[in-house]
């Protein structure tokens, strides 16, 4: 999946990385600590450049890379982020920018909203290009599987936006796990603080005006067109609409259950129920709420495993929560009272668990405290970025020197990788099809439901006239 560069090459870089158990408080790279890149001779093109696309091209640049073209419906963002890269073309289509600047850049960045990623992608890796693309991979699980297929008979190299990736902290906690330490595991509960963004109702009743720095038809792509309404859609509240975003799960589930997907190797689920489904309402909007609950089988020698989801407020039991340190548990009590939602990860274990308060897995804690205070760390078998910075900025590192060959181990969040973990959530969006407490089969081999035949028309889309996939 992706270029391998010279091992020695790599060792020299990096400095010998040491952590403790418990806490990872996260740190900033200075501007004279950023690594020295030789990138002047690659170039970028990067599709969607407002919100998180701006602070994705400009970590792209600052990798040293030229970014050579600036894509975004609004002309308006357009024009703000041309500041910053005035020798940048500039385009209001990415099917345009592509087609110009095909033989002109070497990579492409995609932070649109989730329904136009595989669109870019696909078409971007056909001609070559190493991609990075925004989380989750794919609006629909059929794209994320040909998104997988794509990167890996192309060769390029891809690395998809879930930043905690790249982070020591959720690479210790896949060790720890891994290790045995937490004894078998048997469940996870990962609860959400989204959706931050309207969801629960339906179409607005009215039609607005296009704006004129708006291309409408560039922004709904692939998907059915709509009239447009003033601030239901763009710029933020896609989300929560299922013919643009993937809601709550999409959003934040590719962060969330990162850590422990990747330790237990949580694939293919085998049936997901919604415990608590208000539905899709009118067929426009999911629920402002939910519950989920994926049902994994043995695994390599794993024992089958529960995942449950919480969003909208919901939380797992008080036998769960009762685990936690009780500083979260005094959080979670206030939450319940209506106060601030929060997000967290826990791991159950048959000896302890791993709990994580943080949406990339990159804090941790080992508990029951007094049980693990003499802990050792096992062997350390993943690899680890050698230097403090960000997430955001680790993982563009990586994926830049990837394509450099200078870092030997690979993009984390490769496609191979972020395409499996994609599927995986997104068949939790076919439960919220279907109704309260129906428990849907599913085949991952067929990507199919043997059992509830109605939620198959969602695993993909038609694609609407003048859009095509690669």
């Amino acid at each position: 999946m992706t270029n391998r560069p010279n091992r020695r090459r790599f060792l020299s870089q990096t400095a010998a990385v040491t952590a403790g158990v418990g806490y990872f408080a996260g740190t900033s790279l200075a501007t004279d600590a950023k690594p020295e890149s030789a990138l002047n001779a690659l170039a970028a093109g990067c599709i969607g450049v407002g919100g998180k696309g701006g602070s994705d091209t400009s970590h792209i640049g600052n990798q040293g890379v030229r970014v050579a073209g600036l894509c975004d419906v609004d002309r308006d963002t357009l024009k703000k982020k041309g500041r910053e890269f005035p020798d940048a073309e500039k385009f209001d289509d990415f099917r345009e920018m592509l087609d110009k600047l095909g033989d002109k850049i070497d990579i492409v960045t995609c932070s649109t909203p989730d329904h136009t990623h595989a669109a870019a992608c696909v078409q971007a890796m056909n001609m070559g290009k190493h991609i990075y693309c925004q989380k989750p991979l794919t609006w629909s699980i059929s794209e994320a599987r040909l998104m997988r297929e794509t990167a890996e008979k192309t060769g390029v190299v891809t690395q998809m936006g879930n930043q905690g990736t790249s982070e020591d902290g959720l690479r210790e906690a896949v060790e720890i796990i891994r290790s045995g330490a937490i004894g078998d595991v048997s469940e996870v509960h990962i609860f959400s603080n989204r959706p931050v963004w309207p969801q629960g109702g339906g179409r607005p009743d009215k039609v607005d005006p296009v704006p004129e720095s708006l291309n409408w038809e560039a922004w709904i792509g692939p998907a059915p067109m709509r009239p447009y309404v003033s601030g239901a859609y763009h710029s933020f509240n896609w989300r929560g609409w299922v013919d643009f975003g993937t809601g709550a799960l999409g959003d934040m589930a590719c962060h969330t259950t990162n850590m422990p997907v990747m330790a237990l190797k949580l694939w293919d689920p085998v049936a997901v129920t919604a415990v608590k489904n208000p539905g899709i309402v009118d067929g426009e909007q999911f629920p402002a709420s939910s519950e989920l609950m994926f049902e994994f089988p043995e695994r390599e020698g794993l024992p089958p495993c529960n995942f449950h989801w919480y969003d909208g407020g919901n939380l797992p039991s008080n036998e769960i929560i009762s685990m936690l340190p009780e500083s979260f548990q005094k959080r979670i009590a206030k939450q319940r009272e209506g106060g601030r939602k929060m997000s967290g990860a826990v791991v159950v274990g048959s000896k302890g668990i791993v709990f994580s308060p943080d949406d990339y897995g990159a804090k941790y804690y080992l508990l029951p405290k007094d049980q693990y205070e003499d802990y050792q760390l096992p062997e350390q078998s993943l690899p680890r970025i050698p230097f403090k910075a960000s997430a955001d900025e680790r993982q563009k590192w990586e994926f830049v020197s990837t394509i450099k060959g200078e870092y030997e181990p690979g993009t984390t969040s490769n496609f191979g990788y972020a395409g499996r973990l994609t599927e995986t959530i997104l068949v939790g969006n076919l439960a919220m099809r279907a109704g309260e407490g129906q428990r849907i089969e599913w085949n991952a081999k067929e990507l199919k439901s043997p059992n509830v035949e109605s939620v198959n028309q969602f695993v993909q889309r038609d694609y609407r006239e003048g859009w095509k996939l690669g």
